[in-house]
């Protein structure tokens, strides 16, 4: 995405002298590290300042760390399948967010208990491992006892056994960064609860997360606050850098401060590229519509491209349910997003035209629930 150019930009910084510190931060002519904390808590906002930044630090050559923070999330890799890695529908009854970065890698669940920490830097100097080595001493500096190892998958293990980090990362033509996660005080029963698929019959090709036993590094030391731990960190890295310890503030949804941000933001919020971004997949689900009654049992089988159906067959004997109506029903899901709003919507149409009949309506309401419930 292009960023304000050269003249116009310095005609807009004499109007905005506050706002424009972030720019003035990045065109420093001296070229050294810089580090950035994020005032968000959203994360598409955040996703959206990643991207942001990679993009100008790619033509600057610039060192930079990113500290983020953000509001109950999931957050799945690339080239992941969000119907296979996490409970959508959990996550919609507690308000939890899907958001698909843009890097590779596994799932992870994001709150305020966790930290963000995003490393970018050229091609040439792309380097996981000393980052995480950088937070390995940050937090052996502030809590020498605490026992913290990088493996070779580069995640950040505690006590030999728990998992505290996952990272990922992405590689540019000319610049790369490297994203991870640490883990304070996050919910740790809501992060299982929604990292666990509800499906058994979906498959896909998709990239699947590794699960891993985690912990939250204040249950080792209840000391080990969030706060403490992100200045830990932002401290060793100015001191690798030779940095004063100034941390700059960037709000992610100030346009005039980071030009053209918001269209980062608009894209990682939209429906197309958080579902339509899934690898083709297909789902196999068989259920009872009626425990009591002999021959009540329906098959569903689909296949969906970019998160589109793209085939349907629903199977029921036709002394329970009207063959035609679930031909007619699985024939309109084609072509329709895999979501239960439009399955919904689907539903009622076909209501609408039935015969007024409440042992049919009633079995109608109970298959579509069924169908809604694997989206």
């Amino acid at each position: 995405m292009p960023l304000l150019r050269g003249s116009l930009r310095a005609a807009w910084r004499a109007l905005c002298p506050v706002r424009c510190a972030i720019l003035a931060a990045l065109d420093d002519p001296q070229g050294g590290a810089l580090l950035l904390k994020s005032t968000s808590t959203d994360v598409y906002e955040n996703l959206a300042a990643e991207d942001w930044l990679h993009e100008y630090v790619q033509s600057r050559g610039r060192e930079v760390l990113l500290l983020w923070r953000n509001c109950p999330a999931v957050v799945i890799g690339r080239h992941q399948n969000p119907w296979q890695e996490c409970n959508l529908k959990l996550m919609r009854d507690k308000g939890v967010q899907l958001s698909r970065r843009r890097s590779g890698g596994g799932t992870v669940y994001h709150d305020l208990g966790n930290i963000n920490l995003t490393f970018f830097t050229s091609k040439k100097r792309y380097d996981r491992r000393g980052n995480l080595e950088l937070v390995i001493s940050a937090l052996r500096g502030i809590r020498p006892h605490l026992d913290i190892l990088a493996t070779d998958r580069y995640d950040l293990v505690l006590n030999g056994a728990f998992k505290i980090s996952g990272t990922a990362s992405k590689i540019g033509r000319t610049s790369a960064y490297h994203h991870c996660t640490l883990l304070c005080n996050s919910d740790r029963s809501l992060l299982s609860s929604v990292l666990r698929t509800p499906h058994q019959g979906l498959k896909s090709n998709a990239t699947p997360s590794v699960p891993a036993t985690v912990k939250n590094l204040w249950e080792e030391d209840p000391t080990l606050t969030c706060d403490v731990l992100m200045d830990a960190i932002a401290a060793e890295y100015a001191r690798r850098h030779g940095l004063q310890n100034q941390i700059v503030l960037i709000d992610p949804k100030d346009n005039l401060a980071l030009p053209g941000v918001n269209k980062f933001t608009q894209e990682l919020k939209s429906w197309d590229w958080i579902y339509g971004r899934t690898p083709k997949f297909s789902v196999s689900h068989s259920f009872s519509m009626d425990h009591n009654v002999s021959g009540a049992e329906v098959k569903l089988n689909m296949s969906i491209n970019h998160g589109r159906i793209e085939n349907c067959n629903i199977e029921v004997l036709s002394n329970w349910l009207p063959s035609a109506m679930c031909d007619q029903l699985s024939t309109d899901l084609i072509g329709n997003k895999f979501c239960p709003t439009e399955a919904m919507v689907l539903a009622s149409a076909h209501l609408r035209v039935c015969p007024q009949d409440n042992e049919l309506h009633n079995k109608w309401n109970v298959l579509c629930e069924q169908v809604m419930a694997i989206m």
